[in-house]
């Protein structure tokens, strides 16, 4: 093999071996930010359950039903209730809405797509519920003390951020807040005004009474 042909194949050598090296750093410790890479991940599922309808709505015993299964699937804030119903009947939504709004909620405009339409003469009730996580944490997976590329730890914003994970009502807040409805209401806007105002300084009752005599 000539003197040309062997430095022709070190070089891409050299450089497969520089990429193998280079795997086996600490690729865990890149992030040279301050931003966590470890961020809540918001999923959704859907739950469905079918209804004999009429024209007239939905009979007693399909309503009596509807709010058992409710209760099963504790609905609570944060579900979505829509109705997939091929009739868009107003007696329908009317009766579903007021079985919801036991629990605080509103029927949603819309229905999300479900597997297998709901057969003739009946509705389709979903409810949409999402939750928050943030996967891979806690992560102590960097135990030595090695910090070369001066990078957060592995398992930096794993406690904020799956606080706020677990804390927050809504998921769905998490993708895309609340909308505004470009109105004031004063009376929400002052609430907290007014109770910082009306709360009584914590030294307005005294200090207490402590007597330094002991006890027989």
């Amino acid at each position: 093999m000539s003197k040309f042909s062997t430095r022709a194949l070190a070089a891409p050598m050299m450089a497969s071996l520089a990429l193998a090296l280079g795997a086996c750093g600490p690729s865990n410790m890149s992030n040279r930010t301050l931003y966590s890479v470890k961020q809540p991940v918001v999923e959704r599922s859907n739950y469905v359950f079918d209804l004999n309808t009429t024209s007239e709505g939905l009979p007693v015993s399909e309503q009596q039903r509807l709010a058992g299964w409710f209760d099963s699937m504790d609905l609570r804030f944060g579900d979505r209730v829509s109705i997939d119903d091929g009739s868009n009947s107003l007696a329908l939504r009317d009766d579903v809405a007021e079985i919801a709004g036991r629990y605080g909620l509103l029927v949603a405009e819309g229905a999300p797509v479900t597997a297998g339409p709901a057969g003739p003469g009946q509705a389709r009730i979903v409810i949409t519920r999402t939750s928050a996580s943030v996967p891979g944490c806690p992560d102590w997976s960097h135990t030595d003390e090695s910090n070369d590329l001066n990078a957060t730890n592995p398992n930096y914003g794993c406690a904020t951020n799956g606080n706020l994970a677990a804390m927050i009502a809504n998921p769905e807040d998490l993708v895309q807040g609340q909308q505004g409805t470009g109105e004031t209401i004063v009376t929400t806007s002052t609430k907290a005004i007014e109770a910082y105002r009306e709360m009584a300084p914590t030294g307005t009752g005294g200090l207490p009474e402590v007597s330094s005599q002991g006890g027989n």
